[in-house]
């Protein structure tokens, strides 16, 4: 089955590093289901941009953290294309603060949305996805770092890396793979919201090639891992950061 055969599913991927994912894929070849929690706007105008290219795409609302909503997510992507070969982990939020001063309701928000969401997405893929299909995770750089402030969202990503060996091996005998990428500071709004220009910088040098990653950076990686050419890439998280760590 050809990339022009295959339909691949971007969770929060309305903007962000996930549009430039489903834009990648669809570029690729791939039919896309673009996933959104709110933003219906902005997921309906990238379904748009990669039907004027000549692309397939479908928008559809989901919360991730709710198995039914997942479920039904994965029934319409099927019911609109066939069935799914390429689900990509990528919704998440980042909330900071000293572990003293977390709040409970942003450690539950927090976990809720980057654990057990991409764990009922990896659930389902892991259940529906067509042979030879490709689970892919985010996963995030800073867990080496050790920053402060950063304490809870490591520990869900840390979490997500330890899903995804796991998850690789379960798959044995279906030729499906599960990998994550790490993305190190990337120039999304996650990233740049609440940072002051003097932080960027020092954070956009903390790798060899002085610069912030782009979005587009990392889905190159995530194209790569999509695509023929990572078919032996299993179990991995592929740190796509410049180098920092």
């Amino acid at each position: 089955m050809s990339e022009h055969n295959k339909v691949a599913l971007i969770t929060g991927s309305s903007r962000g590093i996930g549009a430039c994912i489903a834009k990648r894929l669809a570029s690729d070849g791939f039919k896309v289901v673009v996933n959104y929690a709110r933003g219906a706007v902005s997921a309906q105008e990238l379904v748009d941009r990669i039907a004027a290219v000549g692309g397939q795409a479908i928008a559809v609302q989901a919360d991730i953290s709710d198995p039914a909503a997942v479920t039904a997510m994965f029934d319409i992507a099927e019911g609109s294309f066939g069935g799914i070969d390429v689900a990509v982990n990528n919704a998440g939020i980042m909330r900071l603060a000293p572990i003293v001063e977390f709040a409970d309701d942003t450690f539950d928000q927090t976990v809720a949305i980057n654990l057990k969401g991409t764990f009922n997405v990896a659930r389902e893929a892991g259940r529906r996805l067509r042979e030879g299909g490709r689970i892919i995770n985010l996963s995030s750089s800073v867990i080496g770092m050790r920053l402060p402030s950063y304490g809870v969202y490591i520990a869900t990503k840390a979490a997500v890396e330890g899903l995804t060996q796991v998850l690789a091996q379960e798959m044995r005998g279906r030729g499906i793979t599960v990998n994550a990428v790490a993305p190190g500071p990337t120039a999304t709004d996650l990233f740049l919201d609440g940072k002051s220009p003097e932080l960027i910088d020092r954070m956009a040098k903390m790798n060899p090639l002085e610069r912030l990653g782009q979005p587009e950076d990392i889905a190159r990686v995530v194209s790569f891992l999509a695509g023929p050419e990572g078919a032996w890439v299993n179990g991995q998280t592929l740190r796509a950061n410049g180098g920092m760590c």
